[in-house]
């Protein structure tokens, strides 16, 4: 990167710690994030087995590093807060998981060899990303060559995507932009992924709910609840 991507990385970085820091408590909280729906359709998608070694990357509170711990023989999680760490430490702990282990460090430049892991996953992380295509190609730098990656994020579709990001960016300063289903299929096809399986999921999400676990300022959350208002994003 030149000095001034590298500036703006390391200022998105620090938007991440303080936004997520903030959120590791109600991120956990939220019924969301733990939909078991969603981690069933990540694990049929996957296709997960016993000698599988799994990174998780940016993995949040460890919702889904320990659902594939379950099954899997070992997960790595990286993400950036510290407050994610714990809180996916103390998960881990409940769950009685002894095969996970935890890192703090940079989805930029993954702190592994090439060709780590048989399975290489993130969900609901890209659209925090200043350069998702540059995090997908170290997602795949690590990814055994037979391996499988999979990816989780949400997809506006291209009449409600300025909308939508626009009220994400009012919601939460670390959001940069929720790209369209068929640009995030592009990115990871110019990339070299191959025999790309695509399944989808409707998620209903409460407004106030979102608001209180997302610590925006108060004007920012009187101008999105504007927004809704004005039908903004109904179908």
């Amino acid at each position: 990167m030149d000095v001034e991507s590298d500036a703006r990385k390391i200022s998105y970085n620090d938007s991440i710690i303080s936004q997520f820091t903030k959120q590791a408590v109600p991120f956990v909280q939220m019924s969301q994030h733990s939909n078991q729906y969603g981690l069933n359709l990540m694990l049929k998608l996957s296709g997960p087995k016993h000698d599988d070694t799994v990174l998780d990357v940016t993995r949040g509170p460890g919702l889904v590093s320990c659902e594939f711990a379950k099954i899997v023989g070992h997960v790595a999680g990286i993400d950036l807060p510290p407050a994610m760490i714990e809180q996916a430490k103390r998960l881990q702990k409940e769950k009685d998981l002894r095969n996970i282990d935890w890192r703090i460090g940079d989805v930029y430049d993954l702190p592994f060899e090439d060709n780590s892991f048989s399975l290489v996953l993130t969900r609901y992380s890209l659209h925090h990303m200043i350069n998702p295509k540059a995090v997908i190609k170290e997602m795949s730098r690590v990814c055994k060559p037979e391996g499988r990656i999979l990816i989780v994020d949400v997809t506006p579709p291209e009449d409600k995507k300025k909308a939508y990001n626009h009220a994400e960016k009012l919601r939460d300063p670390s959001h940069t932009e929720a790209l369209t289903l068929i640009e995030l299929q592009d990115m990871v096809e110019t990339i070299g992924l191959c025999n790309i399986r695509i399944e989808s999921q409707d998620l209903e999400m409460n407004l106030e709910s979102i608001l209180t676990s997302s610590f925006s300022n108060p004007e920012d959350k009187d101008k999105i609840n504007l927004l809704f208002k004005k039908r903004h994003f109904r179908r």
